[in-house]
């Protein structure tokens, strides 16, 4: 305890002594973040590579630990040798954010280096255990390496606030020192202990109004660490269940990356592109400022670190009582930002809307199918009139090899209000309309194009030599008539 005490303090006072110091130098060599209209409002230049002081306070404590410690003592045992041997690791990992901070990496650069740092570090033994399964490493490695990438790209993730990424870190390192000194694992406590110290003397420089900021070296560093820290806490129980804890630990950051990459793929967005939907975004839009923002979101830090805890220490019997109410917790909050990407997922997952799609798809192919099997115009016509009643025209005509049919599906509606002109082959098309009342069919679209595709293939729109028609869509609106350019049809003759 008095080891873990030392390297907490003194790495504490090392950082409270040299981040001012890089601070200030990197300002004279206009090593900055600069604000710009998109994603940075902040109002002036302010240092970026804060992962430096934080990064050599670390060394410095866990340095002089080691140097005073007599040989054989007890800080030497447990897994702090396999902290000493991620060190290579954890320094990849500090060089890519170091690089991306001044000369501006691409992300798939990024990410190689991330994930060679985490392949080194798994093949150093940081990875997750299940004791008792033959080949379980085949399961273990690669989950272990998507674990530390997914760590490191969290706490990166989420540093787009004044304080937030140090603060978030500081709780899951606070959170994951508690386990150790409870549980008497040592080596975890000794190499969290120093960490927890510079993040408490970063904050001090870096909370709302922030006067130098984290970088990628520093929050992609404090990621990967905290995602070792995780590895190692989970090996003790020697089952996957021992990541439950860390994971709660992490639920914060964890949880916007999966966001992030769930709303940029439903919107067909690059996955790497940054954007204001984080949840700090979400927090900050619904009226807090920056730095109640940041203490709201230190409060959900702190209960996901409360629950780590309890299902850390309760053993296996609780631990599924104690998952099943945090998850429902973090469902409440995910609601409470509201998210278009969730709710939207939300109402068309549902046991009401799936049902209703798979009719309506049903629906669709029976139309393509049946209308492709027609053998003669007249089966055609049925069909193309089945189809526009169902979707609620006020009429529909037809006109294909010369000759015109027309359907008058509400005689009430004498004037449309919305017309539309759809061409079908070089020398047909269907015309049609509807009233003033009634929304369109949710189908309408996917049924008109099926007729029109399904109708260019048939033998019988044989190609005249006339003028292509273009579409037209006509809308009268309280007594005014627009449109688009008239069409040039051939002369019709009605049967």
């Amino acid at each position: 305890m008095n080891a873990v005490i030392l390297i907490f303090s003194v790495a504490l006072v090392l950082c409270l002594v040299m981040t001012p110091i890089c601070r200030d130098l990197f300002l004279r060599f206009n090593i900055v973040d600069s604000p710009d209209s998109e994603r940075k409002f902040h109002l002036k230049p302010i240092p970026r590579i804060g992962g430096i002081p934080i990064v050599l306070s670390y060394a410095g404590a866990l340095g002089l630990l080691l140097t005073l410690a007599p040989r054989g003592a007890a800080i030497s045992i447990q897994h702090l040798r396999l902290f000493l041997s991620l060190l290579p690791a954890t320094g990849l990992i500090f060089l890519t954010g170091l690089v991306d901070d001044i000369f501006t990496l691409k992300p798939k650069q990024k990410l190689f280096g991330q994930f060679v740092a985490a392949v080194l570090a798994v093949s150093l033994g940081a990875r997750m255990s299940m004791d008792g399964i033959p080949h379980s490493s085949l399961i273990t490695i690669p989950l272990s390496i998507i674990w530390l990438i997914g760590c490191t790209n969290a706490v990166n993730l989420i540093d787009g606030l004044d304080g937030l990424a140090s603060g978030v870190g500081l709780f899951a390192t606070l959170t994951t020192l508690v386990a150790a000194l409870v549980t008497g694992n040592t080596g975890l406590a000794i190499a969290t202990a120093p960490l927890l110290g510079c993040l408490l003397a970063f904050l001090r420089y870096n909370f709302s109004p922030a006067s130098i900021f984290l970088g990628d070296c520093g929050s992609l560093t404090i990621g990967f660490m905290l995602g070792c820290f995780g590895l190692v806490w989970s090996q003790h129980t020697g089952t996957m269940l021992g990541m439950a804890a860390p994971l709660m630990a992490l639920t914060f950051p964890l949880l916007d990356v999966i966001l992030s990459v769930t709303r940029r793929s439903l919107r067909s967005r690059p996955i790497f592109k940054g954007d204001r939907g984080h949840i700090h975004h979400m927090v900050l839009a619904l009226g807090h400022k920056p730095h109640v923002a940041a203490l709201i979101l230190y409060g959900v830090s702190a209960v996901a670190a409360l629950f780590a805890l309890l299902a850390s220490l309760s053993g296996i019997r609780f631990l599924g009582p104690i998952f099943i109410s945090f998850c429902i917790l973090i469902w409440s909050g995910i609601n409470r930002l509201g998210y278009v990407e969730v709710s939207a997922a939300r109402r068309t997952l549902s046991r009401k809307n799936v049902f209703r799609i798979l009719k309506e798809e049903i629906y669709l192919q029976e139309l393509e199918s049946s209308i492709n099997a027609a053998k003669t115009v007249e089966e055609s016509w049925t069909i193309v009139q089945n189809a526009c009643s169902e979707m609620c025209f006020t009429s529909v005509q037809m006109f294909v090899a010369g000759t015109v049919y027309e359907a008058n599906f509400d005689k009430s509606q004498i004037h449309p209000c919305w017309k539309m002109n759809l061409v079908v082959g070089r020398s047909g098309y269907l015309v049609l309309t509807r009233g003033e009342e009634g929304r369109p069919h949710r189908l309408m679209g996917s049924v008109l194009f099926i007729l029109q595709e399904s109708l260019r293939s048939k033998s019988y729109v044989a190609p005249r030599p006339v003028e292509v028609l273009e579409a037209e869509t006509t809308y009268f609106v309280n007594g005014t008539h627009y449109s688009s350019e008239p069409l040039a049809r051939p002369t019709l003759t009605v049967q």
